[in-house]
This record gives C-alpha cells, structure tokens and sequence, in this order.
C-alpha cells in the first residue's frame, strides 16, 4: 500500500534523485544541512504519532465524531441552523474546482469566484440598505470590531467613546472590547431600550444590535438620529435573514452595517469558518478594510471582474494601513451568495417566515403555560422567564436532544431558524413544564418595521430555480476560473499545494458541521479532543509550550501574537515598552497588526542580500531599547532566504528586553529541521491554510493559530464568552477555537504524514525552489540566495533588467503565462519588478519542468521584442491573455500568428485552459467604481 506522503509529495524517488543531480546534491538532507545554518538546525525527530494510513485516519475522525452529540441547537446568539442545498455542498463546498484556487489577485482567471463574490456584495447591499459592501470579513465579531475602527476614521468628533448596546452578541462585545483598549477607545455598554435619553453627551460611534441578542426587534430609528446629531456615526450589527421581513439599516440611516452570513447555507461547525459582511453608505466605501470586488473592462471593453480600490492595501500603507485584514472567506461567501441564488427574494422571505412563525407560537405556547415570555416584538429568539429554574429548563431540553440557552439563573432563550419543526417546540414546552399548545398564534414583528422595499432583484437571484440551472451555473463559474485542479499555482509565499480529499472529507459529516460553538462541553467531547491533539501536534512542530487555534486568519494571528506580547509587558510594569520593530521586507500586515496592537512601527533595514541589516538593528534597538516591545521577523525571509543572523537578532531584542516574534508563513520550510520555539522565538502564527493544508477556498477560509513560549502562555487569546477563562488574553474571533470545523483537515494531514513524511514534504518543497532557480538562473536572475547560493522554499526571479531594456514588464509575462496553462507566481512582491516563485512539495518533475520550460519560451520571445522581430506594442506579451474569442476572430492583424497567441511553446492543443476576458484595465475601475451585480444588458 503506497503511504499517505508518497501521494502528497510529488517528486518519486527517481525524480528526486534527478532533480538532486541538478542542484549538485547527493541527498536531501545533505541540501538542508547545506541551506539552514547549523545555529538553528535541529536534528531530532518529532514526537508525532506513527504516519496512519487514510482509511485508519477516517476510522479515527469517525470515532472522534461520534463522541460529539448533535443535539438540536435552539441556542441562537448568532448561530443557527441552516440546510445547505446539496447541489452547493458537493458542487461549491466539497468542489476542487472551487476549494483549491487562490485569492484573486489574477483576476482574468479568477471570473467564476469573482462573479460569485460580486453577487454577495449585491446580496448584503440589497438587504442592508446600504451602497457598497465588502467581498466579506472574518466573521460578526470582527466585522463589528471593524465597524468601530471605521467609524473612528470617518466620525469627525475627538471624543474617545464608542457606546456598544448592551443587548449586543456577547462574543461580539468581548472582541470589540479587545480590539478597542490598544487603540485607546472606551467601549460604553449601555442599555438603549430606554432610547436617546441614554446616550452620552460626547461619541463617536453607536454599535446597535438588530434584533437583539435577546430576541427583541426595536426601532432604532430614533437613536441613529441622536447618534448623527451628536456627530457620530452608527453601525447596525443586523441578522441577514430578519432582513428579509424587517426595515434595512439603511433605511433608518445607518452609516455601517455588519454582521454574518452564517445562516445562508453554511454550517455551524463549533464557530466556523462563516462568512462575515460589512457594507457602508455612501461616501464611506474607500475606507472599507477587506476586499472589495468591482466592475471595470478588459482590452476589449467588455465588463471583467477584478479586485478594487484598498486591495492588498497593508503592503502600500503598511503602518498606516487602517485594517490588517487582507483576506475574506471566500469559499463560505460564495455558498452564502449561492444560497441567496439558489432560493431567490421569495425563497428567503419564506424561510425567515418559517423562522419567525415557530418563534411566535413557541412563546404562545409558553404564554399559555403560564410562562413569562418578554413582551416586546421579536424575530426569532424568545427569552423565557422562569425564576430559580433555568438550569433545570435547559437540562430537560438537553435530555430530550434539544439545546437552548441559559441566559441567567432565572431566563432562557430559545431560538427558532431554518431547521426548527412543529416537534422541537413540543419538546421545549414539556421541558417547561407546560402543556402542548394547540391554539393559534400571531405573528410578532411591530407593523411599522415591516419591510416594504424590494431586494434582490437582479436576475441572477430569479433565473436559477430548477437544480438543473443551478447545477449549470456553478459549472460556468467554476469553468472560468483556474485553480489547483487544473495546475500548478507557484505563489510565492502563498503556498498553493495539495488539499487531499481524504483531510477534506470530513468537514461534510454533521457531527462535525452541526454543532454550536455554545453547546455544552458534554456534547463536545470529540471536537476538544482532536483540538487538544492538533495544539499538541502543532506545539512539538514548533517547539513551543502552547498554542491556540482561535485566530482565525494569519492577520488575526498576528495580532493575536502582538497582543500576547503587549499583555506579558503589562503584567510586569513595562508599560512604556511600545516599540515594534519590523524589517523592511516584511509582509504589510505585520505593520498593520503593530499599529492595531497598540505599538510604534520602526522599520529596519535590509542589506543588499535581503537580509536584516544586524547594523541598522543594533541602532534601532539603542535608540528605542527602553521602550522596546518586539520585533515581527519572518523566517526564512520574506525574500525566500534562512538568514545565518535569526539566532544572533533573538539573543540582541532578548538582550534589550523585547519579545520575539517569528512570522510562521513560511513555516513550511521549517518544519522537521528547525523549531522557532527553540532558536530564539517567543510567539509565531502559523498558516494552517499553507503549511498545514487547509485550502485556500479562493481567498479563504484561513486558520492563523499562534504558538508561544511558557512566559507567554497566560496571554493566549480568550474565551469571548468569558465562561471559565483562564488566560489574561483577549478574545480575537468570535468563537473560542476560531473556525473549528475545518481543523479536522489539518488533523488529518499531520496524522497521514507522521514525523518523517513532514520531514519529507518539507526537504521536497526546499529542493524544488532549488531546482527551479538552478533551471532558471541562466534566463532570469535569481535575486536572493543564501548559504551556498542556494534559496529557501521559494525563490525571486528578477525582471528589471529585462524590463528597462526591452519594455516587457512584469504584468506582461504574468499575463502570458495564463496563455502558457498556468497561474502567475507572486507578482512584485516583496521587490517590485519580479516574481516570486513557490512551486511546494506536491508538484511532480513534470509539472515543475512544464512551467520552467513555459518561463524559458516567455524569456526567447522578450528576447525578439528587444531584438525588434516584434513591436514593443503588439507581441504575444503586451497581448496576453489571448482569448478564444480573440484568435477565431474573423480579423488578426498582430505581428505574430495566431497558432503563438493561442498555443505557445510546449502547450498541448488538448485540455487547454482559455481565459474568459482580455487583461483587465484596473485603473479604469478604480475611476468608475461599481461593486454590484451589472445589468445583464453590460455584457451584450
């Protein structure tokens, strides 16, 4: 029986053996002893279980399954249950072609999710009432945390103070809480039922929760006219669903609305990942952290899909960035958009109906028991009163297999949603105590925030109401994009490799996707299980003493980190230490993540090499060493590098009293050789959704855990329920171990691969950078290399030269690679001017050698634009992409032949790959921003 890691790994034997033969190695350990300096190369063997097999991986996922119970969840608090159409499950969520592609930073290949997240944004538009929404956010609690930030920036009042209602989510209260204190913000929890009259004198913001976390749905209308009075500005934290049937945020005047997208079809899955929202008024939509997708044109002028305005906007603004999120969750947005598609305006409202209607009679049933229920309108949670006995209500529903909520020792919540029938509400009655009720309910919504405007009407969410038309349009979609299921995507620091089905599987089964984040941790016993494994797993990877998965992006997980360390600095008395410094060539979000983390960004320079500049680091740390708090390295480097000076720069912050902080992004050319935690680290991230497997989805779902040393421990993040908090930390996502339901992937692969295949991958991924820097260097100069000139798992393949002397810019040659079969490598990133190159573990000789050779012919056809064989202005390059519109054209006047537009060198005429759209005029759509559904009348 083949192992788990010969299928993950690529190269076999022999393939290995050649490709050592050309970088002038005889084995891999041999390279690795030669490219990681011997300071920090560890030499033991992990303590991991022995490698399973995938059959006995998915027994023991199944045994783990089975100890969590899938009770009914009737708890609400912002997660409810929801039936994903199967057509979206297998043909979105359990779909490589959907699952395995990247952000889309190429958008003529990225049409499909691009479309799908436009029609999001139109989604959460239309129901909110407000202009333009992002391609979505972390989740509620994060969007709300950035609401506040947003409305910071843009209020023009000094005062300090956010005023948050108090019958906000509790989860969203603790992360806005968290976000606020570094930032300097004073969160103001205050009960608003009472109306203006409760709001301070001075503010700037209102957060108000629609409906409440207590069911009651209220008008607002008045509070956001005081809030504007006073010069702040409101953000509506509002359930999608209840918008269906009740007033929009916009409509009322809200400047901000935020929220999840969790009941449109996406499990539960113990907290994630779901699909946060965040849309604005107008004026507001340039200060939209996130992603924003707009609509601009191609080289034709017809309508094309890309990226727009602030994207990738922490690597331009860096420290000044307002937001460190530069992801989304894209695969969850787009089953959330599909869901709107899939049930159309009227599919929605019937489904918010059939919520609200159960909730209306569960509380006259209760009413007529003789139970106090709070008599206000509501949607679809009703908050029961029973004095001395709610504990006792919430087990005798637990015991029939249904969960409600224990609110205080004397109410309990129950809420109603998608999957709620006639036979759970005779189950809460009996655990009430009261009799089956037979009589006739009405409805509880307030007529005067009924909602009256009309929503989704754009076609795309009328024309696909047979699973026959929706089946075809997920296959369009998903044939206009490129993704891992087509090719090789060599990212450069994005690590595009395998996503095995077997780690995928399991993230369908309901014992894992049907289970609340609030559930009782008897009904968890498997989820905390696996949990406990995988933080012990990724510890010993790491050689750190704890970790916690509850970050639930690598931005979070920075933070996450940051935090950490501003905490252990506090609990000393060091609380002048607010000093970050940061390397020149680091990722953008690190400064961002400083800045959000309450700390002053000092850059550090990089010698010629790419590496930290030990000088410049030994004059930044003199000059700010009394208030030094950390330093955010990435290692190896953001230039694809394993700097010789990591030990020496650890020991001189270490020296200065300042914390460590060690980017785990490229952790994938670590792991099995060197530990963080033990060559000077205090506190990394790690990428799940790179070293660890977790698919990339489009642009997420992502898991950015953080691993920390004993001293940091206390600090970790923590519970945003605050039920029996044991850490000084602070909650960074809404749930308290993040996106839990796609951590059985990352399990998974770490239980497949065993100590010695991670060794493996990692030794395999290391000799493919090299081999294709070896192949390569003679065309295109390598711009980094380290001990022996040899590169780390990447390498940066420098353009400028060809650039200045023949006109071909980096945007031309990654546009003609999509004609060559493939996706672009990193582009100008983290030098402008080159390509970043990454080709992982997972891609095979042949398919290495398919894209060296693909780079090869791009360099023989630069050489005739300089040569002058080609106009500087009409060459396959300045051209590309070339579509199959474009070369069957009854005209062609180009100065080269068709058969080179559309079939270059080495590129079969079977199976081949054709971009949807010319290239993208980018500035044009900045200029004209549109960022909803265009009317079908655009594309004709």
């Amino acid at each position: 029986m083949t192992d788990f890691a010969d299928r993950h790994i690529g190269p076999d034997r022999e393939s290995e053996r050649r490709m050592l033969d050309s970088v002038g190695y005889g084995t891999v350990d041999e390279l690795m002893d030669a490219a990681i300096p011997e300071v920090i190369r560890w030499h033991g063997t992990l303590d991991l279980p022995p490698a399973a097999s995938e059959a006995e991986v998915i027994a023991e996922l199944r045994a783990l399954a089975d100890r969590n119970t899938v009770n009914v969840s009737m708890i609400g608090n912002g997660y409810y249950g929801t039936h994903t159409p199967a057509v979206i499950r297998r043909n979105v969520l359990e779909s490589p072609a959907w699952y395995t592609a990247y952000t889309p930073y190429q958008p003529e290949i990225s049409q499909g999710r691009l479309e799908a997240l436009l029609n999001f944004q139109t989604m959460v538009s239309d129901l909110t009432g407000l202009t333009t929404a992002n391609a979505s956010m972390l989740d509620e609690a994060t969007a709300a945390a950035e609401a506040m930030t947003l409305a910071r920036r843009a209020s023009k009042t000094k005062s300090p103070v956010y005023v948050v209602d108090a019958d906000t989510l509790p989860q969203t209260l603790a992360v806005i809480e968290g976000r606020a204190e570094p930032l300097g913000i004073t969160v103001l929890v205050t009960d608003l039922s009472a109306g203006p009259a409760a709001l301070p004198a001075e503010f700037f913001g209102l957060h108000l929760q629609y409906p409440g976390a207590s069911g009651a749905v209220r008008d607002h209308s008045s509070l956001v006219a005081a809030a504007h009075e006073a010069g702040a500005l409101v953000a509506v934290a509002a359930d999608l669903l209840a918008l269906t049937l009740l007033r929009s945020p916009g409509e009322i005047g809200a400047d901000i609305a935020a929220g999840t997208t969790q009941r449109f079809g996406v499990p539960m899955g113990f907290g994630g990942p779901h699909a946060g929202y965040l849309a604005v008024r107008a004026g507001l939509e340039r200060m939209l952290p996130g992603r924003l997708v707009g609509v601009s044109r191609d080289a034709d002028g017809a309508p094309a899909y890309r990226l727009a305005l602030q994207t990738r906007e922490q690597h331009i603004r860096r420290e000044k960035a307002t937001s460190n999120i530069c992801t989304a969750q894209v695969l969850l947005a787009v089953i959330a958009s599909m869901y709107a598609v899939y049930h159309g305006p009227d599919g929605l409202r019937s489904i918010a109906r059939h919520a609200h209607s159960h909730a209306a009679r569960l509380a006259a049933g209760l009413r007529a028991g003789g139970v106090s229920v709070a008599d206000e309108a509501f949607f679809d949670t009703v908050t029961a009163s029973v004095p001395g006995r709610a504990f006792d209500v919430v087990a005798a529903a637990a015991s029939r297999g249904v969960n409600l909520r224990l609110v205080d020792a004397d109410r309990v919540a129950i809420a109603c949603d998608e999957t709620t029938v006639a036979a759970h509400l005779s189950i809460v009655w009996e655990a009430f105590g009261v009799p089956e009720f037979s009589g006739a309910s009405s409805a509880a919504l307030p007529s005067d925030l009924a909602r009256t405007s009309d929503f989704l009407t754009h076609p795309v969410f009328h024309e696909h109401r047979s699973e026959t038309a929706m089946l075809r349009y997920l296959r369009r979609l998903s044939d206009l994009d490129y993704a891992l299921d087509r090719g090789m995507i060599p990212l450069g620091s994005c690590t595009m490799k395998l996503n095995a089905t077997t780690e995928m599987e399991p993230i369908s089964w309901p014992e894992f996707a049907n289970i609340h984040p609030h559930a009782p941790a008897s009904q968890t016993a498997g989820y905390r299980s696996l949990i406990s494994s995988l933080e012990t797993w990724l510890a010993e990877v790491t050689g750190y003493d704890a970790v916690s998965v509850q970050p639930n992006a690598g931005s979070q997980g920075e933070l996450a980190g940051l935090l950490a360390i501003r905490g252990y600095h506090r609990s000393r008395g060091d609380l002048e230490r607010d000093v970050c410094l940061i390397p020149s060539s680091a990722h953008g979000t690190n400064a961002a993540s400083a800045v959000m983390a309450g700390m002053r960004v000092v850059v550090v320079a990089c010698d010629d090499e790419g590496n930290v500049d030990l000088v410049d680091l030994d004059a930044k740390i003199a000059a700010h060493a009394s208030r030094l708090a950390a330093i955010m390295v990435t290692y190896p480097s953001t230039h694809g590098v394993y700097e010789t000076g990591i030990a020496s720069l650890c020991a001189k912050v270490h020296d200065a009293g300042g914390q460590v902080y060690v980017d785990g992004a490229n952790l994938n050319a670590l792991v099995g050789f060197a530990k963080p935690g033990k060559f000077g680290a205090d506190v990394s991230h790690l990428n799940l959704h790179k070293t660890f497997c977790i698919p990339h989805g489009g642009g997420g779902p992502g898991v950015g855990p953080i691993g920390v040393r004993a001293h940091l421990s206390p600090f970790l993040p923590g519970d945003p329920l605050g039920a029996g908090a044991d850490s000084a930390g602070v909650a960074v996502s809404a749930a308290q171990h993040g996106s839990a339901g796609i951590l059985p992937i990352p399990w998974a692969y770490l239980r497949m691969m065993g100590a010695e295949g991670l060794a493996r991958a990692t030794g395999a991924a290391v000799l493919a950078a090299n081999y294709v820097a070896v192949r390569l260097r003679e065309h295109y100069p390598v711009l980094y290399s380290g001990n022996k000139g040899l590169v780390a798992h990447e390498c940066i393949l420098d353009l400028r030269p060809l650039t200045k002397a023949t006109g071909v810019s980096v945007d031309d040659v990654a546009k003609r690679l999509i004609d060559y079969g493939f996706h672009a490598p990193t582009m100008s990133f983290p030098v402008a001017g080159t390509l970043m190159v990454e080709p992982t573990e997972s891609e095979d000789l042949a398919e290495l050698d398919r894209f060296c050779d693909a780079m090869i012919a791009i360099r023989e056809e630069i050489t005739k634009v300089g040569s002058g064989t080609w106009p500087r202005d009409d060459n396959p390059l300045a051209n590309a992409p070339h579509t199959a519109a474009m070369v069957s054209g009854d005209e062609w006047s180009h100065a080269y032949p068709r058969s080179v537009a559309a079939y270059p060198f080495g590129v079969s005429r079977v199976g081949k790959y054709w971009s949807p759209v010319r290239r993208i005029d980018g500035a044009f759509g900045d200029r004209n921003l549109v960022c909803a559904c265009p009317p079908p009348e655009a594309f004709e």
